[in-house]
């Protein structure tokens, strides 16, 4: 693993952090458990042993993010059944970033925000992560909203993570609005 960058973790600690009780929304395949978080690279998660819970605040974010994923394929994966979960979320030491103009700061590109160089965020995420933050409230790439990223391995006992309810995600009606 590198090293954090010393700047980087000094404005992390220099940051008010909050706790987050709502919902929100996740996408997941069918069968798939909601709360099982993902190891693998994406803009918030250098991609290691450390499982992450991608989460939107808005039911359209979530549906934004991975419809976006779905439609890089060269034909859309008809097959594929996802199902769109609400979670009941308690977090307690997260740090929120209002917008994109906010990353900028922290080496953040925001001529390259929407596109897939990730190195910027996944170092702001393995700092937040090393310095114990159980998430953060980040603007999302893909819809007007924020996304909530949960470090899994970060939460304490005053925290909680609850399956709301579960429907499936109708991509045909989504793709056609």
């Amino acid at each position: 693993m590198r090293p954090h960058d010393s700047a980087l973790i000094d404005a992390l600690e220099r940051r008010a952090t909050e706790a987050f009780i709502g919902d929100v929304w996740r996408i997941t395949r069918s069968g798939r458990d909601p709360l099982m978080g993902s190891t693998a690279s994406g803009r918030w998660s250098p991609g290691q042993d450390h499982p992450v819970l991608y989460t939107s605040l808005e039911r359209d974010g979530a549906l934004a993010e991975i419809g976006f994923r779905l439609s890089l394929e060269p034909v859309w994966p008809s097959r594929m059944r996802h199902d769109i979960h609400c979670l009941d979320i308690h977090t307690a030491r997260t740090l929120r970033f209002a917008n994109v103009e906010s990353l900028v700061p922290l080496a953040v590109d925001l001529s390259r925000w929407q596109g897939f160089d990730y190195a910027a965020t996944q170092a702001i995420a393995a700092a937040a992560r090393f310095l114990e933050f159980d998430g953060l409230i980040v603007p999302s790439a893909r819809a007007a909203c924020a996304n909530l990223v949960i470090f899994l391995d970060n939460l304490g006992d005053d925290c909680r993570l609850h399956v709301r309810n579960s429907q499936s995600v109708e991509w045909s009606s989504w793709r056609n609005r």
